[in-house]
């Protein structure tokens, strides 16, 4: 799966998961998750079981590492090293 793919499906799964009022199209690659868009603790676990529903892989304790989390980007890397 490439760069775009990953990406693209990442912001459908956050935008909906998360029921926010952004078109995934618009989301930015890089921005924080945590200052633009106003993602929370609570808000990281749906991400946790989205990424596990949306990509088919396990998230371990030992993943749970902010920088992960920080942007679609960051997802986006942690994800291709999943894949």
């Amino acid at each position: 799966m490439d760069n775009a793919t990953i990406e693209q499906k990442l912001k459908e799964m956050i935008v909906e998961r998360l029921f926010l009022q952004v078109a995934p199209a618009d989301m930015d690659t890089d921005a924080s998750l945590v200052d633009t868009y106003g993602v929370d603790s609570v808000c990281l676990l749906e991400l946790v079981v989205g990424l596990e529903d949306a990509f088919g892989i396990v998230i371990e304790d030992s993943d749970f590492d902010v920088r992960n989390f920080i942007s679609v980007a960051a997802l986006r890397d942690f994800v291709k090293s999943r894949l």
